[in-house]
C-alpha cells in the first residue's frame, strides 16, 4: 500500500503544501478577527459602562434642576402675590389719599391733622414702592435664573442625544461583528462537512466489500454481527479486521484535518427490542450498547486513534433503524454507528 501512496504521488501534482498554506492563513484570519471581536466587545463595554455613569450624572443633575426650578416658581408665584397685595395696598391708600384731600379741601379745621395723615400715607406709599421694587428685582433675578436652568436642561438633553447615537453606533459595530464571526462559523462546519464526505468515502472505499456495513444520511453503520458475538460485548476476530480499517482511515482523517477544528467521532450502540436473560454481567439493553460502543472506542485508542477524538454513547433499544419483529428489522437495529462531528 506504500508504495502505490508513492506512485500516486510521484504521478500527480502534490497539492498538499498549497492546502497547508491556504489553511494556515484562514486560521490566521479566523485568530485576527476573534482578536478584533474581543478587542471591539472590550472598548465596546467600557464605553457602554462610561455612558451609563454620564447618563445617571446627568439624570440626577436633571432631578436636582427640576426640584430648584419648581421651588424658584414656587417662590416666585409668592413673590408675585406679594407684589399683588402691594398694589392694592398702594391702590387703597392712594384713594384714602384722595379722600383725605378732598376732605382737607372741605374741612380747613382738619387741615394739620389730615395733613399729617397725608404726610403718613406718603410715607407708607413710599415704603411699599420700595418693596414693590424690591419685588420686581427679585423676579427678575428669578427669571435669569429660570433661563439659565434651561439652558443647562437643553446641554443636558444635547448630551443625552450624543450618548444615545454613541450607543446606536456601538450596536451597529457590534452587530457586524457578530455576522463576521457567524460567517467564520458557517465555514467551519462546512469545513467539516467536507471532511465527513472524505472520510465516509474513504471508508466506502475500505469496506465496500461487505454488504452489512452501510451509510445512513450522516452516519457509518456497523451491524453488530460484524463485530460482536450474540449477547457479547467483546469484539470478535472477525471484527477486529474491520476496525483496523477503520482505525486506519481515522488516522489519515487525523492528519488532513487541520488542528483548529474540533472534531470527534461519535460511537453509538444500538441494540434491538429484545431483553436480556438478565443473569449475566450485563443487566439490561442499556448496558450492552453502552459496553459494546465502548469496546469499539477501546479498540480505536489501542489502534492509535486520539482518545479525545472520540466519544462512546449507548442508546439502547430505543432508537430503531425499523420498527416490527421480524428477523430482518431486529438484524437491521442492532448496530454500531459512526458519526464525524464536532465537539
Amino acid at each position: 500500500m506504500a508504495s502505490l501512496r508513492g506512485k500516486r504521488r510521484n504521478q500527480g501534482t502534490d497539492y498538499w503544501p498549497g492546502f497547508v498554506d491556504a489553511m494556515a492563513t484562514l486560521l490566521l484570519v479566523i485568530i485576527f478577527l476573534l482578536s478584533i471581536f474581543m478587542l471591539a466587545q472590550f472598548f465596546l463595554s467600557q464605553q457602554l459602562s462610561g455612558r451609563d455613569t454620564v447618563l445617571n450624572r446627568l439624570n440626577a443633575q436633571i432631578s436636582e434642576l427640576t426640584e430648584l426650578l419648581a421651588l424658584e416658581r414656587a417662590n416666585s408665584g409668592e413673590l408675585e402675590d406679594t407684589i399683588s397685595g402691594l398694589q392694592a395696598s398702594l391702590g387703597d391708600a392712594t384713594a384714602e389719599r384722595d379722600r383725605l384731600l378732598g376732605l382737607l379741601d372741605s374741612s380747613s379745621g382738619d387741615a394739620e391733622a389730615a395733613g399729617g395723615r397725608a404726610a403718613r400715607l406718603e410715607n407708607l406709599l413710599d415704603d411699599e414702592r420700595q418693596v414693590s421694587q424690591r419685588a420686581l428685582a427679585q423676579v427678575e433675578l428669578l427669571n435669569q435664573q429660570i433661563a439659565a436652568l434651561r439652558r443647562q436642561i437643553a446641554a443636558a438633553n444635547a448630551a443625552l442625544e450624543a450618548a444615545e447615537a454613541k450607543e446606536s453606533e456601538s450596536q451597529a459595530k457590534i452587530a457586524s461583528l457578530g455576522k463576521r464571526l457567524n460567517a467564520a462559523l458557517v465555514q467551519r462546519v462546512q469545513e467539516l462537512s467536507r471532511y465527513r464526505s472524505d472520510f465516509f468515502g474513504r471508508l466506502r472505499e475500505i469496506l465496500s466489500q461487505r454488504s452489512d456495513i452501510r451509510v445512513v444520511g450522516d452516519r457509518f453503520v456497523f451491524q453488530s454481527e460484524v463485530l460482536f458475538s450474540s449477547g457479547s460485548e467483546e469484539v470478535n476476530p472477525a471484527g477486529t479486521v474491520e476496525l483496523d480499517k477503520l482505525a486506519e482511515a481515522i488516522l489519515e482523517l487525523s492528519a488532513q484535518v487541520p488542528e483548529e477544528i474540533n472534531w470527534v467521532l461519535r460511537v453509538d450502540g444500538h441494540t434491538d427490542a429484545r431483553p436480556l436473560s438478565g443473569t449475566g454481567r450485563l443487566r439490561n439493553n442499556w448496558e450492552l450498547s453502552a459496553a459494546r460502543a465502548i469496546s469499539v472506542v477501546r479498540y480505536l485508542i489501542d489502534k492509535g486513534v486520539d482518545p479525545k477524538r472520540l466519544v462512546a454513547a449507548g442508546f439502547g433499544e430505543f432508537q430503531p433503524l425499523e420498527e416490527g419483529e421480524s428477523p430482518e428489522a431486529l438484524a437491521r437495529n442492532r448496530r454500531i454507528e459512526l458519526k464525524l462531528t464536532e465537539r
